[in-house]
């Protein structure tokens, strides 16, 4: 047993929670990060993870300044410099280019777990951060002046300021008593790593199918990410098919845009829902990524949602620091709240209605649907303010996410 005094504890090293790490190393703060599992840090060269995210050009702007963007480009990374979106019910198609925007592309394909490993080993440099894995929370008492956290271990952890960086299912969210609010869609996102024919060219590709969008990300050495959102027993029922029979059925899906699917690896299902923490802060108290909200992964921004939380608390903690302000201070964490309720309620409405809107069997809603899919893509103005505002470069962006 023993007792440790900290400026933040951050509970949770996932992307985000090692994001905010990072963020907050040169501060000179005194910081915890605290992970339940050990995270993956070696593995096959030849293996992939199910688990990828693309990474806006806003959020590779965060990760670039916190000097580990090149570490994960030198690992492994996938640019991808156009998109295509169409709807399977009708010929509405948008094409998206990253010429349009004058950037050098609309974003990277990353393993998760890649982009994790970049950012612990930054994290580990800082003489400042302790990492504390494998650690659970079991209590946490708030006080006026810290926060008192126990462990599984029997340790007690006292801080300013306690981060909740531990994901949908958070616990410290929980230990708090702050409420969520959501649901559970009656889909699972159905992921695999799969190596076709034809070449995928650098570009994403996001055909909206009756039971939810199929997205092909593009991969390093030929390959693609699949992430098919599904009915979950529709999504269990392709997960448990043999190679050649799924392999079949995406061609199918995809019309063959990419040939034949020549190579299928291991296939997993994630269920998929929408959550909002009630308050995202409260004194001694702030949560960050899938702790605060999850979102559908239609467009692939719930993770860029989470760093740029994760920039924005660490401008708002420093910036107290400077003034001498308690890093605590309800006062003090209304400000990320605020900031970041604008970008995430807005994000989180356009996906929702995106769902909805795709997900209708009504004819004129297909009728609509693929008007405005046809419209938006010749109104070039209009096409590329949803792309500034899809790469996390438009609006009122954190000084880490500035060039």
């Amino acid at each position: 047993m023993s007792n440790a005094e900290y400026d933040v504890v951050i509970v949770g090293a996932g992307i985000v929670g090692a994001t905010l790490a990072c963020a907050l190393a040169d501060s000179g703060l005194r910081m915890a990060l605290i992970e339940a599992r050990v995270p993956a840090r070696t593995w096959p060269a030849d293996s992939r993870d199910l688990r990828v995210s693309a990474i806006t050009p806003g959020s590779m702007r965060v990760l670039h300044a916190l000097g580990v963007w090149r570490n994960v480009v030198a690992q492994r990374a996938q640019p991808f410099h156009a998109m295509q979106v169409w709807d399977a019910t009708g010929d509405g198609a948008i094409h998206f280019d990253s010429a349009d925007i004058d950037a050098d592309s609309l974003g990277y394909i990353v393993e998760n777990r890649v982009l994790q490993h970049a950012l612990l080993e930054r994290a580990e440099r800082h003489t400042n951060i302790e990492w504390r894995c494998p650690e659970s929370v079991t209590a946490v008492e708030f006080g006026d002046a810290q926060t008192t956290v126990a462990t599984a271990a029997g340790h007690t952890l006292r801080a300013r300021l306690v981060v909740g960086a531990d994901g949908p299912d958070s616990g410290i969210r929980a230990l708090a008593g702050i409420a969520t609010h959501g649901w559970a869609y009656a889909q699972s996102a159905l992921v695999a790593n799969v190596k076709t024919a034809r070449p995928h060219q650098d570009t994403a590709g996001q055909r909206f199918l009756p039971g939810g969008p199929l997205a092909f990300l593009p991969l390093t050495d030929g390959y693609s990410a699949v992430v098919w959102t599904l009915p979950t027993a529709e999504a269990e029922r392709l997960r448990a098919l043999d190679e050649a029979a799924f392999a079949r059925e995406l061609e199918t899906a995809l019309e063959s845009r990419l040939g034949r699917v020549e190579q299928v690896g291991s296939r997993a299902c994630f269920p998929l829902r929408l959550l909002w923490a009630e308050h995202t802060v409260q004194a001694r108290l702030a949560l960050i990524g899938d702790a605060a909200h999850t979102v559908h992964p239609l467009a692939g921004q719930g993770l860029n949602l989470g760093i740029m939380d994760a920039a924005v608390l660490a401008e708002v903690i420093t910036d107290a620091r400077a003034r001498r302000k308690d890093i605590g201070a309800l006062s003090i964490l209304r400000r990320y709240e605020r900031w970041r309720k604008t970008d995430v309620l807005a994000t989180g409405a356009a996906l929702e209605g995106l769902h909805r809107l795709f997900g209708s069997s009504l004819a004129p809603v297909h009728w609509a649907r693929n008007a405005g899919l046809t419209l938006t893509d010749a109104l070039t103005p209009l096409k590329t303010l949803i792309m500034r505002h899809a790469a996390g470069v438009a609006g009122d962006l954190p000084r880490l996410a500035q060039l």
